[in-house]
This record gives structure tokens, C-alpha cells and sequence, in this order.
């Protein structure tokens, strides 16, 4: 038999389904009544007669004959009618704190969104306050709605943990000052998807330990061996492992690395002996301390004696790809301007959406011509500090660009993507975006497969073919710094890399806060191995523009 809550939730669903689908308000709204009703009943529905069902105020005979149809068949015929017909992440935004029906409707038909993933990346990219009902509050508050029950899914975004981490970071080492203190597993190798936090802590007695920590971890502490687990805020799981400070390298070492990773340099490492820091361990067997971010499976097989430097934040001089209120960012160009003046980059790349982005205010022609007269005005006045005249086109369904010729060559670089269509077959997938990248002004390939971490995979590609075809044509690859993207993915970046095709780090930013993105697409590029010298905007204006001249060459 089913509970109060399960049965009263078939009825809430159903009464959302059918208010969406403009059904009888009548109806739906006896079945609001039924689900506001059951949820709060003191007696158990699952083991009442039909006869005591039908006197309850409220209930009625058809209401009686649902739950009993409930709790015989676990559903109801008339509710499966309705979830045949709509998409399955449609549903689940139904299940969202604020956000009713209606909006459901108008965000699914007239945007195109079918998961809680896309929405909350619309409403990061400022899309919903075109459309009636959806203001700027409405659009903030359902952000923090929506990421609280991303949260609470069982995986977050890596983005989405830095607050908690630095948190417990700050706890641990307030609590136990003298104590060695570091995150652990994949946070610490910066994978872009977590489904737990780790950390390594040594020094401080175990029982003492966990006392302190009672404050921390919400829910239950356990004690698994060598270390505690629990839950923080309700939504993170936590492990925490002890270590003695003598061997504070060992735990740290083998708590970080992916399995294979793990595996391969224990295969040379004296596992008996004690390390207090990683440093000493990869020293004992002559080998270069290799960064966390790189301890993944695919880089193995490729261990050496020497380490690159990898690419940091302080080497991104220019920031590219970004986008105003010409289409459907939140600042002006000229705020965005002069916030990466301030942050003490050289130069900005705006790169709005092209006409055929209806969904973003995409740009009609003569919008462009008024964004490249402002431009003008601006570098005037902001010199040397240089705002270049760029576009996000459309790579339409037959892999031609957004925009006619004669007003392509007229951008200073053009960024291609594609927003739209994304359910081709990879090799239908794959053309389109290599005739994109043939074409004589796509300078950049934007987020090749278009995936939104959690919510929708990538677009189908043959990523060898396409970074083969960048490597021919010039054209570089972006890294999509947005937290929901980081496209292209880490795993293809050597590859990349080996064929001589440069990268891209851009936030894809739709405000001044956007801008600060960055730091999650540097995060991949060192995943993947990338150096400075690999990377498009690490150049400094100077060098980029010889970059651009050399890439229309």
C-alpha cells in the first residue's frame, strides 16, 4: 500500500499536468485539493474502505476510485496519459519551488527547453526576462531554486562546491591549526562533475576529531576506517581521511589520483615507506610532481621525466566571448568593457548572438552596424585597452554561417556554434560542423558539442575529424569555461595539442559576474595538459592581432 505522501504526490502531478495542458480547471483543481488534502490526513489512505474514502469531506466517489486505483496498480491510467505525452525533464520542472505550470508551458513550447539543466543555464544567460510572466526577480529567485535542487540530485557541478569546500577548508584549519589540511579525490583533481567532497587531514587524534567535527557534518557522523564521512548542508556528501603526519603524503597521494593513475605509480613506489608530503614520494622514484588536475586515466600511459608548465589564470590576458545587452547579456558593452579593464586584461572579444538566435535577441544586421559604431567610440576613449568586433553565428543545419559575406568580413573574428538542431546523427553532426569550420571567417569553434553538464549530453561528433579539420583550416577550439559546459571536454585536448591546434579559454559571459568564469576553463586546459604557449588568449594584444591576421591568412 501506498503512504499519504506517495499517494497524495500522483495526485499533485496530476493536477499539474492537466493545469499545463489547459485541461478543466474544475478537475484539476479537485485533484489540488485531493493532494492538499491526503498529504495532511492523520489516518492511512492505503488501508481505508472505498465506502470510509467516499464520507471523507473533500473526496468523494471519483477521488475514492483513484486512490484505490493507487494503491492497487501504483499509478493511475489518466496520469500516465498525460506523462506519454510530455517530456520527461518537462515533468521534472514541474517539481520546482516557485515555478508553476504556465511557466513550465511557455519555457518547453516557445523556448525549446526540456530539462532543468537547459533552464537554469537560460536563466544564467538572462533569456527568460524577454517573455511574459518572467522578470528580472522572478529569473533570480528561480536560480536559486533551481540550484538547490540540482544540489540535491546526487551529483553538483564542481562550480556549485566552491563555497562549501572553502568552507570545511576554513573549519578544519581553524579547529585543528597545527594539522596538515588539504582537499582530496576527484575535487582535488578538479573534475568537473562531483559526487561527494574529499579531504585529507592529518595530525590531530581521530576521536577528537570527529568531536570537533560534529559541528560540521549535518547529518550522521560515521566511522569508516581511517578516517569519517557524513553529510554537509544536507546535500554534500563528505569524506574525511586521517592521516599521521609522517605519512600525510602517502594518504594525500593515494586519496587523490584516479584508480588507473593510482595504480601505475604505486607499481614503482616503495609502499612501505612513509612520506609526509607528495613531494618526497614522486622524488623516490625520480619522477616530477605531477599536478593533481592531471591524475586522470587518460594520462597514464604518458608519464615521463619532464613536466610542462601548465597554464594558469594570471596567464589570460584577453577575455573572449562575451555577450551584452545587443542580445541577451545583462550589462552594456561598455560595463562589460571596463569591468575586464579593471580586472587587468588588454582586451575584450564581444561576441553577441547572430540573427538566426531568436531565443537570444540575436543581432539583426543593422544592430551590428550600431554595436560596431560604439565599439569605435569606446576604444577611442579606452585605448590602449581594445574591444574587438566580434559575433557568435549561428552554424545553421546545413553547416553555413549566420549572416551574408559581406557583413562577415567585417568582424574582427567570428566565433561558430551550434545552438540549435542538436539531435543529428554524428556524421550528419560532424559535416555540419566541418563545413562551419571550411568556411573562409570562422575563426573560432565555439563549444563543439553543445552539452550541458547534468542535463543534456553533447552533440554526437567525430572529434578526430573535426580537430583534424581545425588543424588544416586554422581555426582554433574553444574551452567553454562555463561551469555547465567546459566544452570542448578535457579527455581531447592532448589530441588537440599533438595535431597543433590552438585553444581558446572563454566564459561565454552574459555579465560583469560571467567574466570570472575563466578560472573553470583554465581548470580543464590544465586537465588536459595545456601550456600557455597553446592557448589563444594568453597573447597579449600585440600578438593577438598577429594571431587573428595569421588565422585569415
Amino acid at each position: 500500500m501506498k503512504s499519504n505522501k506517495e499517494i497524495a504526490a500522483v495526485f499533485g502531478l496530476l493536477a499539474k499536468l492537466m493545469e499545463m495542458w489547459d485541461e478543466n480547471p474544475f478537475k484539476f483543481r479537485s485533484y489540488q485539493n485531493a493532494y492538499m488534502l491526503i498529504r495532511k490526513w492523520p489516518e492511512d489512505f492505503g488501508q481505508m474502505s472505498k465506502e470510509k474514502l467516499d464520507a471523507i469531506p473533500g473526496i468523494g466517489k471519483a477521488i475514492a476510485e483513484k486512490v484505490q486505483e493507487i494503491n492497487e496498480s501504483g499509478t493511475l491510467k489518466l496520469l500516465q496519459t498525460f506523462l506519454d505525452k510530455t517530456p520527461a525533464g518537462v515533468v521534472e520542472m514541474l517539481g520546482i519551488k516557485g515555478f508553476g505550470p504556465k511557466k513550465v508551458l511557455t519555457v518547453w513550447k516557445d523556448m525549446g527547453i526540456e530539462s532543468v539543466g537547459e533552464l537554469l543555464y537560460a536563466c544564467n544567460e538572462n533569456r527568460l526576462v524577454q517573455y511574459k510572466g518572467f522578470g528580472a526577480k522572478t529569473q533570480a529567485e528561480l536560480i536559486k531554486n533551481l540550484e538547490y535542487y540540482t544540489q540535491s540530485q546526487g551529483q553538483f557541478l564542481y562550480a556549485t562546491a566552491e563555497r562549501p569546500v572553502a568552507e570545511i577548508l576554513e573549519y578544519l584549519s581553524t579547529t585543528f591549526p597545527k594539522a596538515m589540511v588539504s582537499e582530496a579525490g576527484a575535487l582535488r583533481r578538479k573534475m568537473p562533475v562531483l559526487d561527494r567532497l574529499e579531504f585529507v587531514i592529518g595530525e590531530v587524534d581521530i576521536k577528537e576529531r570527529i568531536q570537533a567535527l560534529e559541528n560540521l557534518v549535518l547529518d550522521e557522523v560515521n566511522l569508516p576506517e581511517g578516517g569519517i564521512s557524513g553529510v554537509y548542508r544536507e546535500i554534500f556528501p563528505v569524506k574525511i581521511y586521517a592521516a599521521s603526519p609522517d605519512q600525510f603524503g602517502n594518504i594525500l597521494f593515494q586519496k587523490t589520483g584516479s584508480e588507473e593513475y593510482v595504480q601505475f605509480i604505486n607499481s614503482k613506489l616503495n609502499l612501505n615507506k612513509a612520506f609526509a608530503t607528495e613531494m618526497e614520494l614522486f622524488a623516490s622514484i625520480e619522477m616530477p610532481f605531477w599536478a593533481p588536475e592531471m591524475r586522470e586515466e587518460l594520462h597514464a600511459a604518458n608519464f615521463g621525466n619532464e613536466m610542462a608548465v601548465l597554464i594558469e589564470d594570471k596567464d589570460i590576458k584577453g577575455v573572449v566571448h562575451n555577450h551584452s545587452k545587443y542580445s541577451d547579456g545583462v550589462n552594456t558593452l561598455e560595463e562589460m568593457a571596463i569591468a575586464c579593464q579593471t580586472l587587468g586584461y588588454e582586451y575584450l572579444v564581444i561576441s553577441d548572438h547572430s540573427q538566426s538566435a531568436f531565443y537570444a535577441n540575436g543581432m539583426q544586421e543593422e544592430h551590428v552596424i550600431m554595436q560596431w559604431r560604439e565599439i569605435e567610440v569606446l576604444n577611442a576613449k579606452m585605448a590602449p585597452f581594445k574591444i574587438y568586433k566580434s559575433i557568435e553565428s549561428d552554424i545553421l543545419n546545413d553547416g553555413s554561417l549566420d549572416y551574408p559575406e559581406d557583413l562577415l568580413k567585417g568582424f574582427d573574428l567570428v566565433i561558430a556554434s551550434v545552438h540549435s538542431n542538436l539531435k543529428m546523427d554524428e556524421e550528419r553532426a560532424t559535416s555540419r560542423l566541418l563545413k562551419a569550420i571550411e568556411n573562409p571567417y570562422t575563426t573560432i569553434l565555439g563549444h563543439p558539442t553543445g552539452r550541458l553538464l547534468l542535463s543534456r549530453p553533447g552533440y554526437p561528433i567525430d572529434h578526430k575529424r573535426i580537430i583534424d579539420a581545425c588543424a588544416a583550416h586554422k581555426v582554433a577550439i574553444e574551452i567553454n569555461a562555463n561551469p555547465q559546459r567546459l566544452d570542448i571536454e578535457y579527455q581531447w585536448l592532448p589530441y588537440a595539442i599533438e595535431q597543433g591546434v590552438k585553444i581558446c579559454i572563454n566564459p561565454d559571459a552574459h555579465s560583469v559576474r560571467g567574466i570570472h568564469d575563466i578560472k573553470y576553463g583554465v581548470l580543464v586546459a590544465r586537465k588536459g595538459g595545456l601550456t600557455a604557449g597553446q592557448c589563444v588568449n594568453t597573447m597579449g594584444r600585440e600578438e593577438f592581432e598577429g594571431w587573428l591576421a595569421s588565422s585569415k591568412a
